[in-house]
């Protein structure tokens, strides 16, 4: 049977998209080689990865591009297609394999700072350099983030998203960068008041990270981004519930409250479940009734501790229902919990498995069930 998974390295990189670069490069470049590169880049291309993907490009540009960076780096501006639609405010993220310029500057750059800046700022508005950036960032922090306070200013939005991203703390498969976590925040300050929802979902991814280490840090700053009331309100509660999405799978209560939660919730909860006994392929099926005491906002999470392998416990937690109720009102709420045989981020093994129910935090009802494997 042939597998037909998808493959994002091959969706990425493949024929047609270095086919794409090579014209590029072609009509920027008087001379430049586009058979061969092209013929080289393909032929070293099936058996990587797609971040060495990446890397591969880079370094075959090096025998393609001006041994000079000043002018290489006028051969890539040269060679880039037009700026990202302007009129739109998000998931406009342009062709991928454009990182690749990037990379290039970000390993050949480093002793023209100037020259690899500007011309990263031109490639963002192509495709996010937030991955390339950070090695100036690391190199000369002090000098990038002043940088990056006039670029948190930028007429085009994904200048000013790259400002946010790439100073992110754990940013995806991305260096690590070694700047004090707070050193960013004035330039978040700007930036969470922006108009593009791409820009504000990187400031809330951003401090999602800081979360993570200083959460005390997350908590002061989202308050004091709502007593300055400089981003609209609908917006900033969006941007304040996505920054907090971790530390509310934490239980962390200053998050809850921040969000408008009660600390101790006043609700009586029954748990029951329909099934007692899952196989690998089958679902977990149970129902949640809720009787409120008072009215109040309630956030009903529900945590799966799994049997891993040696005996361990795996937990995971995962959304219910998010609702308003007056006091007492009886709700119930049912879910079907699939536990897929064919799982790649997850191996079921048989033993004791628990279920507890969460709400606003705090854990209010437990059950059992038995998961089998033959």
């Amino acid at each position: 049977m042939t597998d037909e998974r998808f493959s994002l390295k091959d969706h990425l990189f493949n024929r047609e998209r270095v086919s794409y670069l090579g014209g590029l490069l072609e009509r920027g470049i008087p001379g430049f080689d586009r058979s061969s590169f092209e013929s080289e880049v393909l032929g070293r291309l099936p058996p990587l990865e797609l971040k060495q993907r990446i890397d591969m490009i880079a370094e075959v540009l090096v025998s393609f591009l001006d041994d000079d960076f000043a002018i290489a780096a006028d051969q890539i501006r040269a060679s880039l297609p037009p700026p990202l639609d302007p009129t739109l405010s998000d998931n406009d993220f342009g062709e991928f394999i454009l990182i690749a310029l990037g990379k290039f500057v970000e390993d050949n750059g480093g002793e023209q700072y100037e020259t690899s800046m500007r011309l990263l700022r031109e490639i963002t508005m192509r495709v996010s350099m937030e991955g390339p950036v950070r090695r100036f960032i690391e190199d000369r922090p002090d000098q990038t983030l002043e940088l990056f306070a006039d670029w948190a200013g930028d007429e085009n939005y994904h200048v000013r998203r790259l400002v946010s991203e790439s100073t992110r703390p754990r940013l995806p498969w991305a260096r690590r960068i070694h700047i004090d976590i707070e050193r960013p925040l004035p330039l978040l300050d700007i930036l969470h008041a922006d108009r593009t929802r791409y820009v504000t979902r990187s400031v809330a991814n951003h401090l999602n990270d800081m979360a993570k280490v200083r959460p005390e840090i997350v908590i002061e700053t989202l308050r004091r981004w709502h007593e300055l009331g400089w981003q609209h309100p609908t917006e900033l509660r969006w941007m304040t519930r996505h920054a907090l999405r971790t530390l509310i799978k934490q239980g962390h209560q200053p998050a809850f409250a921040l969000l408008g939660y009660a600390d101790a919730p006043n609700v009586a909860v029954e748990l029951s479940l329909q099934t007692k006994t899952v196989r690998p392929g089958g679902a977990l099926e149970f129902a949640v009734t809720l009787t409120a005491g008072s009215d109040q906002r309630l956030l009903i999470d529900y945590v799966l501790d799994f049997v891993a392998s040696r005996g361990a416990v795996r937990s995971k937690v995962f959304k219910l229902r998010e609702l308003s109720v007056a006091g007492g009102e009886i709700t119930t709420l049912e879910k079907r919990h699939p536990l897929r045989s064919d799982a790649t981020t997850y191996r079921l093994y048989s033993g004791t498995h628990r279920l507890a129910v969460v709400a606003n935090g705090r854990e209010v009802a437990t059950d059992s069930f038995e998961v089998v494997v033959d």
